[in-house]
């Protein structure tokens, strides 16, 4: 094939092509010497209008038709060819774009090296697959580990929650529904099988081993599969305690791994099979659906604050666990503010289209979401939400963008070898890709629409598989703070022996002693403070769960006082136990220096009235 080398648009398609024909077409820029004497009977004039394709009988195609049948080289893109043979609209429309194209080649070169900068060869994913998918490993870790510290306090055999009460709840409805194996996606738990306190381990343990598998590369896909189904096994037992967004995050960018994983038991970056660019187009949907949905219900709320940018006025101290730099960010000026949620609004809702263009603009994307996490990450503790978006960032980037990180050394351990052929056996066959395209798209579209709060007339049997899909936890809606609280209603628990004299318990994470800074949790969750946090917005009626942690503490439970910083009852449980609310605000600097509180609070009323054992129940 014969192109104009002097065109940066050209050059940009001529290298895609040759990634797709091989060596079974040679390309050469009519500017070479070589073709006046090759081609001695092909006027100049022709190879500057439009590409030009000799064959080795002799025959010479322009145009549309010279692209189509040079790809043709390759099995998989001669439905090209037919088409063109066959479809005179297709023959016509298809001349028509090309004679468009060649005709504002100067323009589009522009536009070329805006979009794709210097780097003209196809984009390659092994790299960045290899880095995802042990980032991924390492927040499973990560949660489980955390996980594992708190389970038992959380929903042991004498926590918070039982599993074996849940279970027992779950077994129930299966006997009057009369349920066989459905019982399995009724409640999609392993704990069917136990739900003891060492069945519960034993979960965070393979949880964390299996991690650690991907971590070091040994057969990613089936850990993957494994660690997907452990922590939805766990997130079904523990109810609210896993029920956070990244949870749902977690357990749905997990479960897209799988199939964007080699199918190798040990596979490096060069001799792994190419990822299905299917899947990662998925994945790239999944932080689409995460950060423009995020922005989204912020609009669609009707929350004023976030309409008139002055939500953040109050989000640093208002959010669930503020870190000591969110004490700083409350400071900043109300101009301050306001420009933030403006830029955090730029992020939300416009960067997530550049992922769908090429990939300079998809970078900046990338780059502008980073920001956007460390930020978060510095101003507050959202367990491992920040990292495993960041995680997904990465797939915004193709290996090429990802080299310039790495040691000059270590570029050759991180290319592709050419020479070397991936066995089909090693690949997801498009006959699973396809379906879970098709049905991710489906349900995140049907809830993109249900966000909208459009009354759209979905089909019945789409209807019917979204509600089958939904005790998975595996396809969800995201975003948080659609309505920003403007003050902090902070529950102290406190206990007493004679009911006049009250002690507080204290949490190791969420605000109680003005003076305790507010800390860094890093990546670990402390599951009981946060949940205390969504318990302050509304009341003990619609938290069921706190009676439960109340009655705990009555027992003296140990699990469940570990998962606290200081028991005042460390000899005896009290007689009785209460909760009471206090409105938390931070203190400004002056404040600050003079008496070292970072908080200030004014005591609001009771939250829930004093329990003794023999009221508060199990």
């Amino acid at each position: 094939m014969i192109f104009d080398g002097d065109c940066y648009f050209c050059s940009l398609w001529i290298r895609r092509w040759q990634h797709a024909t091989g060596d079974r077409v040679d390309f050469l820029p009519f500017q070479d010497s070589r073709i006046v004497e090759q081609f001695p009977e092909l006027p100049r004039g022709q190879f500057e209008s439009a590409v030009q394709l000799v064959e080795t009988d002799g025959s010479v195609y322009g145009g549309a038709e010279a692209v189509f049948r040079a790809l043709a080289h390759n099995r998989h893109e001669q439905w090209l060819v037919d088409w063109y043979d066959h479809s005179p609209a297709f023959v016509h429309a298809s001349e028509w774009g090309y004679r468009k194209i060649a005709g504002n080649r100067r323009f589009l070169s522009a536009c070329t090296r805006l979009g794709w900068g210097r780097h003209l060869e196809p984009p390659a994913h092994l790299l960045v697959r290899w880095v995802f998918l042990r980032s991924l490993g390492v927040i499973y870790l990560i949660a489980f580990v955390s996980l594992w510290a708190q389970i038992i306090g959380l929903v042991g055999s004498n926590g918070i929650l039982p599993a074996k009460s849940t279970m027992g709840i779950a077994q129930r409805q299966v006997e009057a529904q009369k349920l066989g194996v459905d019982r399995y996606h009724l409640a999609p738990t392993l704990c069917w099988f136990d739900s003891s306190d060492g069945f519960l381990k034993a979960q965070c343990a393979a949880g964390a081993g299996l991690a650690l598998l991907v971590i070091v590369g040994i057969a990613p896909a089936p850990c993957l599969f494994l660690l997907w189904l452990i922590y939805l096994s766990l997130s079904t037992v523990s109810r609210e305690f896993l029920s956070f967004q990244w949870d749902l995050l977690l357990l749905q960018a997990g479960f897209l791994a799988i199939f964007l994983a080699p199918l190798q038991v040990w596979a490096g970056v060069s001799r792994a099979a190419p990822p299905s660019r299917l899947v990662l187009w998925l994945l790239r949907w999944l932080l689409f659906q995460l950060m423009f949905e995020s922005g989204c219900v912020k609009l669609v709320s009707g929350d004023s604050a976030w309409h008139h940018l002055t939500a953040l006025n109050s989000y640093y101290q208002t959010q669930p666990l503020p870190t000591w730099i969110g004490w700083y960010g409350h400071q900043l000026p109300a101009w301050a503010q306001k420009a933030s949620a403006a830029a955090m609004f730029g992020i939300e809702l416009f960067a997530p289209f550049l992922i769908f263009t090429p990939r300079r603009p998809r970078q900046f994307a990338c780059w502008a979401f980073v920001l956007l996490q460390v930020l978060i990450f510095l101003t507050g503790n959202y367990c491992f939400l920040n990292l495993l978006t960041i995680a997904l960032c990465v797939l915004l980037l193709d290996d090429a963008a990802l080299m310039r990180f790495l040691p000059g050394r270590l570029h050759g351990l991180a290319s592709p070898n050419p020479q070397r052929s991936t066995p089909k056996l090693w690949r997801w066959p498009s006959q699973v890709t396809i379906p879970l395209a098709c049905i991710s798209l489906a349900v995140s579209l049907m809830r993109l629409g249900g966000l909208s709060r459009l009354p759209i007339p979905w089909p019945t049997p789409l209807l019917g598989m979204y509600v089958w899909l939904s005790p998975l936890r595996t396809f969800n809606s995201y975003g948080l703070f659609a309505a920003m609280p403007t003050s902090r209603r902070e529950i102290i628990i406190e206990g007493s022996n004679d009911g006049v004299t009250w002690l507080e318990y204290e949490f190791k994470c969420k605000p109680g002693d003005v003076k305790q800074r507010p800390k860094f949790v890093v990546l670990h969750q402390p599951r009981l403070d946060w949940q205390m946090w969504v318990a302050g917005l509304g009341s003990y009626q619609n938290n069921p769960w706190l009676v439960s942690f109340c009655a705990r503490l009555l027992d003296g439970s140990p699990s469940v006082l570990g998962l606290l910083e200081r028991d005042p009852f460390p000899n005896k449980p009290p007689h009785h136990v209460r909760a009471v609310v206090y409105e938390y605000h931070f203190t400004d600097s002056a404040t600050r220096r003079k008496t070292g509180a970072w908080w200030r609070r004014e005591k609001m009323g009771d939250y829930m009235p004093p329990l003794s054992l023999h009221q508060s129940g199990p």
